[in-house]
């Protein structure tokens, strides 16, 4: 019996919610939340879907009851408060950086073997912290933001391409942000074909430009962040865990000199399967790539620097 507990019964913690249970990965899902009735309602509302689609796994919603996510097998974190007009980096680091800590002290006290999912933002930045603060080898905690960055950049190559999206090929690695974030045009690919044979240079680059923001984008358009892509990326890290995929999947990992980097949380193409991230894949990136990455790891490191001591 495989178990998975989603903390946050927000937009993005109910989509990954949502998706664990009608495309079966987990035999029991538990949603929780601090805000009274919210992840219950959520939760009722998603199994009154589970006759019509045909579904046998168990979603239960509790209120702040962390007794209920015992024995969890995967744990993914999606807690936190966006960024307020007015708010500084900082006091969004140290409030979410409260919050993130909260949980993880919560969940390991009931779960302690559990792996991680870490989709809380600043995403690298909470990722780092919950390395820093609890010590966990490093394979059990991963974060999120490669998944969606990845997904993003396939979509709007299968745009440019006119090509079934499942059919596309395509990367990110780097941080989780509209400047840090690194698509690899080089390795994108058509059914194996280089992109870069099947468009212009400058559409390709567009590609690339557009998936840089494809957040920013959908939280003009929505007024809110986006959230079904987030919470289904979320739930396709939770699914390579624990079904053994051995899928390769960009996560935010703790790294120890892989890419000439250390110390920071970053998105890495990762191997995933029963123990977690269980390979760092080191691609041969040319000198243009590696000094966007070290670019981007960076800036990582002072957004890491705003972290309460």
């Amino acid at each position: 019996m495989s178990k998975v507990t989603v903390v946050g019964a927000g937009n993005v913690g109910a989509t990954c919610a949502n998706v664990l249970v009608t495309q079966s990965i987990a035999d029991e899902v538990v949603l929780i939340d601090i805000k009274e009735g919210l992840s219950e309602g959520k939760a009722m509302d998603i199994m009154q879907t589970a006759n019509i689609l045909n579904t046998n796994t168990r979603l239960v919603g509790v209120t702040n009851d962390y007794e209920k996510t015992a024995d969890s097998d995967v744990v993914v974190i999606t807690s936190g408060v966006p960024r307020k007009p007015g708010m500084t980096r900082e006091e969004l680091i140290g409030v979410n950086a409260g919050i993130v800590k909260s949980v993880t002290d919560n969940v390991l006290k009931h779960s302690p073997n559990a792996i991680i999912v870490c989709v809380a933002n600043p995403m690298d930045t909470m990722t780092y912290l919950i390395h820093k603060t609890y010590g966990l080898p490093k394979n059990r905690v991963i974060g999120m933001g490669g998944a969606l960055d990845s997904a993003r950049f396939k979509y709007f190559l299968s745009l440019a391409l006119n090509a079934p999206v499942a059919e596309i090929e395509g990367i990110v690695i780097g941080g989780h942000g509209d400047t840090t974030m690194i698509p690899l045009t080089r390795y994108a690919a058509y059914r194996g074909i280089p992109a870069s044979t099947l468009m212009p240079a400058d559409q390709l680059a567009k590609v690339a430009a557009d998936t840089m923001v494809g957040g920013a984008t959908l939280t003009k358009l929505l007024g809110t962040s986006a959230w079904i892509a987030p919470g289904a990326a979320a739930a396709q890290v939770v699914a390579a865990v624990l079904h053994d995929q051995k899928r390769m999947i960009t996560c935010s990992a703790l790294l120890d000199g892989e890419y000439g980097e250390k110390d920071l949380c970053i998105g890495v193409p990762c191997i995933l399967g029963r123990n977690g991230i269980e390979k760092i894949v080191e691609f041969d990136l040319n000198a243009e790539e590696l000094e966007l990455f070290h670019k981007s790891a960076e800036a990582v490191h002072k957004t890491n620097s705003a972290l309460p001591c």
